[in-house]
């Protein structure tokens, strides 16, 4: 995209003297972040528009140049904190935010990992861990965050809040906690028990703070990569256009040094260095990347080609005609560049609920540590709530939901030949229910073409079809030059061996006569042959000027007449012997794509200027319902607002020249073009083939943009809606806010690089073996996103405390004697106590060897390692907190009736008391 942009402004085609520019923004994290920059570009005097696209980094201005200078909004930019690069290079860019993002993830995850083991692996805890678990948490936050922090700290300068704020505010929160515990609250001298299963005063959270950087880093490393996927259309449309071309005389240059007259060689294999029109040789010519169709086209001598098309078969020697910006391909890459970074109308809501979502989330994390305060729980779990609530909330999805669909789609679309102008056009889509379309040139070849020769007895006399050819290649007529052409074609004959024509004479509305081999031939209408006056007819056998017509052949001129077809009689010396018919043939999948609008719930109306007969034929083939005949260029955009008058939405399939009113009337408008005479201002989409699958397939991939985006606003609303109340209640881990928060970024980029497999009704169909490696691929990622969601909620119900047993020790007294439990079940026993105690669960015939000192291993604690699996199931209470113990009974009933909870330091016991099974 730089390529072409870096250049900075170009005119804007409204009138006015205002230019519209590009820059690239480097800094943007978020869609609030976009927002910020879109609202300092437009308080810029001079500014009329302006558009940032967060999932490009791009923000297109227009302003009037006379007012406002390039430097002007480079600087509105930095004083919202963000960038504008020197150069803009979207691929050194994305290889520097991706080396960093690296570098950053890297040195997080060796200090995370092992953070995590000592801070929840009871067995490798020891003397003194949590001042270790500082040593790693500080780097992970202070370093590896260092950019939450650093853009956070750059909003709040401007007074703004984002993303980052959320981010930075949750990890310093969690972090800062902890040292004050650790240093202040003497936290460094509880360690005992199982790390996850127990809580109480003082706590810390170093490895919650340092797992929050690192799964958000993790996060957007996989968004960078799956972003970088999405954009790259424009790369591979760049990419298609060829480096060098060989002159006549064998010298290669560069593409860039080409001039228009230019002549220029094409071997097989190579690609067309730019738009041209071949002067010698002919060729079959791949031209699929620029038109999406895959079947080659045959080229000759007169006929145009495009650059950056493949020459399959044969040598061509083209002359240039466009080069640069003017030619076809860089027309194409301007026009996806436009279209992905402009914004639809959806976002304009989620601009409004970004520019509020953040601060909205800080009250409610406010209000959430307030409340839990008040409702008496320790400031710990109350501030592990609201940093929950913080990082859950990032509003990363909600960015991405549009733009990245967007850009997928729109570039998918140019793969295919479907040239979308902007989001707006595909917004169009969702309301279209009419399809109007143009028959000449759209539905039909806008061609005469020879489409049946009839004669008495079968096929006519080879001379007299070669006669009635030369007559009519005589004649200027478009219908005698189809038949002319149509019977060369069909006899094999070049036109420049036809036999001379003496003695010719047009009939004007009648048709042509003249002597080819001493035969008196004459071609046209019935009448003719009919009328004396018109036809001389020398020694004819009635000897009264009249022709011979058998009625087999009048039956064949009235059955074209039935069907629409323009037919005429030929014949020589007084005798009719063939009758021949021409027409406007439908164009090949017409019927396919009409079908294709059908099914997708349009209606279709056929609209010409042609005569109502030859308009119901075609529609009746074509299966379309309504027929609007016999209008004039200039009045089919009435047509079109009489639609819209009548409440329909319409669509306008036209060859974007002469109904280029009527696009530009209709509500969306669909342009039709072949080769480098596309009009691409003539519609808001433009198809690069004349085939009318396109039309189809253009409609068919907007709807499924649109059903993408809409997809990704409900994960990315309803994961906000859903989960910052779980959060808020407590029911959500810091740890797997952030892990989930990650995933639903990777999940709407996910979504929307699906629109990359598109195929249209013009793909060739898969093989059998394809369709097994998709769906082999569609299910493995489908279990895998299982596994990592059953894992999610596995850890966050672990986290989770079970049926709180409260358990208090007070003037040495324990109480209460014994509990009723049942097998399995989840249990947290709430110990209280007004002096140091010793709390282990062990068998009621280990009590005695139960030492009071409750060390970190099984070994320290008698008849534990049998029940726990080398886990401690123990804990010390100081004097004046209270602890939770959390753990799941066993499911073997005589085991769990064999365990008590005993008091190390008194010597108390507490029995276990298994509810009977209710089956």
């Amino acid at each position: 995209m730089s390529q072409l942009q870096e250049a900075g402004a170009t005119p804007v085609s409204d009138g006015t003297r205002d230019v519209r520019r590009t820059l690239a923004v480097e800094g943007m994290t978020c869609a609030a972040c976009s927002n910020r920059v879109q609202r300092s570009l437009t308080k810029v005097d001079g500014v009329s528009d302006a558009m940032v696209n967060f999932a490009t980094h791009r923000a297109v201005v227009t302003y009037d140049p006379d007012r406002v200078g390039p430097e002007d909004l480079e600087a509105a930019v930095t004083k919202a904190g963000y960038t504008v690069p020197e150069v803009p290079d979207d691929d050194a860019e994305h290889e520097r935010r991706r080396v960093r993002l690296r570098r950053d993830l890297t040195i997080a995850s060796v200090l995370t990992v092992p953070l995590l083991a000592i801070s929840m692996i009871p067995a490798l805890m020891f003397d003194g861990w949590q001042w270790w678990a500082m040593a790693m948490a500080v780097p992970v936050v202070a370093y590896s965050g260092r950019e939450f922090h650093r853009n956070a700290f750059s909003n709040l300068r401007h007074g703004q809040v984002t993303m980052d704020t959320l981010v930075s505010l949750g990890t310093l929160a969690a972090l800062t906690w902890s040292v004050v515990a650790l240093v202040f609250l003497g936290a460094g001298t509880f360690h005992d028990g199982m790390r996850l299963r127990v809580t109480g005063l003082p706590e810390v959270y170093f490895e919650t703070a340092a797992a929050i950087v690192t799964a958000i880093l993790l996060g957007r490393m996989f968004e960078h990569r799956a972003r970088g996927r999405s954009s790259q259309a424009i790369r591979r449309l760049l990419e298609l256009g060829a480096k060098t071309a060989t002159l006549e005389d064998g010298t290669t240059i560069a593409v860039d040094e080409l001039t228009v007259g230019t002549r220029f060689v094409v071997r097989p294999g190579e690609r067309i260095a730019t738009d041209g029109t071949v002067v010698g040789g002919t060729s079959a010519v791949d031209t699929s990347m620029i038109t999406g169709e895959p079947v080659p086209v045959d080229v000759e001598v007169g006929d145009t080609v495009v650059g950056g098309t493949i020459v399959a078969t044969g040598r061509l020697v083209v002359e240039a005609t466009a080069v640069g910006r003017a030619t076809l391909l860089a027309q194409i890459v301007d026009l996806v560049a436009q279209a992905q970074g402009g914004k639809a109308p959806v976002e304009a809501l989620v601009d409004r609920v970004s520019a509020v979502f953040v601060p909205i989330v800080l009250v409610i994390a406010t209000s959430t540590l307030a409340f839990w305060m008040l409702q008496g729980l320790s400031f710990s779990d109350a501030i592990t709530r609201a940093v929950a609530v913080l990082v859950i909330a990032c509003p990363c999805a909600l960015g991405l939901a549009t733009p990245t669909a967007i850009m997928v789609g729109t570039g998918r679309g140019a793969a295919l030949g479907i040239l979308i102008k902007g989001a707006r056009a595909l917004e169009a889509t969702r309301s279209i229910d009419t399809v109007v379309l143009d028959k000449t040139g759209t539905v039909t070849e806008g061609k005469m073409r020879l489409a049946d020769v009839t004669g008495v007895d079968g096929d006519p006399d080879r001379e007299l079809l070669i006669a009635v050819a030369a007559v009519e290649h005589a004649s200027e007529h478009p219908i005698a030059r189809a038949i002319a052409d149509g019977l060369c074609e069909r006899l094999g004959i070049q036109v420049e061996d036809l036999p001379e024509v003496t003695d010719f004479e047009a009939l004007p509305g009648r048709g042509v006569k003249g002597i080819v081999a001493g035969q008196h031939v004459v071609v046209g209408r019935p009448s003719t042959f009919s009328d004396e006056l018109a036809v001389d007819v020398a020694d004819d056998d009635q000897g009264d000027g009249r022709w011979l017509v058998d009625d087999r052949l009048h039956a064949a001129f009235d059955g074209h007449v039935a069907r629409a077809t323009t037919a005429v009689m030929a014949g020589r010396d007084g005798t009719v012997e063939a009758v021949l018919a021409v027409a406007d043939t439908i164009k090949p999948y017409a019927q396919q794509a009409v079908a294709s609008l059908h099914a997708q719930g349009l209606t279709t109306v056929l609209l010409t200027g042609d005569n109502r007969a030859v308009a119901e034929a075609v529609a009746n083939e074509l299966g379309i319902a309504q027929v609007i005949a016999e209008v004039l260029p200039a009045d089919k955009d009435r047509v079109i607002q009489r639609l819209r008058d009548e409440g329909r939405l319409v669509a306008m399939v036209g060859d974007g020249i002469n109904d280029a009113p009527a696009l530009a009337r209709a509500d969306l408008g669909i342009a039709m073009g072949t080769g480098s005479d596309i009009a691409i201002e003539a519609g808001e989409v433009t198809l690069v083939s004349g085939d009318l699958r396109a039309a189809a397939d253009a409609v068919a991939l907007a709807r499924r943009t649109l059903t993408t985006v809409r997809s990704n606003l409900v994960w990315a609303f309803g994961y906000n809606t859903a989960a910052i109340p779980l959060a808020a209640a407590g029911l959500l881990n810091p740890i797997v806010a952030a892990f989930a928060m990650g995933f639903s970024s990777v999940f709407v980029v996910t979504n929307s690089l699906r629109l990359r497999h598109f195929r249209g009704l013009r793909a060739q169909r898969p093989t059998p073996r394809q369709r097994v490696e998709r769906w082999g691929l569609r299910i493995a990622f489908a279990v895998l996103i299982s596994l990592v969601v059953l894992t999610a909620v596995e850890f966050q119900r672990s986290l989770l405390p079970g049926r709180i047993i409260e358990i208090v020790v007070a003037d040495a007294d324990v109480l209460p004697a014994q509990i009723q439990v049942a097998t399995g079940e989840k249990i947290t026993l709430a110990f209280t106590t007004d002096r140091d105690a010793r709390f282990a669960i062990v068998a009621a015939d280990a009590v005695d060897e139960t030492m009071p000192h409750v060390g970190h291993g099984p070994g320290d604690i008698p008849g534990a390692e049998p029940m726990a699996a080398g886990r401690d199931i123990a804990t010390s209470v100081p004097a004046g907190t209270s602890v939770r113990l959390t753990w799941t009974l066993p499911d073997d009933r005589a085991l769990l009736e064999q365990l008590v909870v005993h008091e190390a330091v008194s010597g108390a016991t507490i029995e276990f008391v298994v509810i009977p099974d209710s089956g």
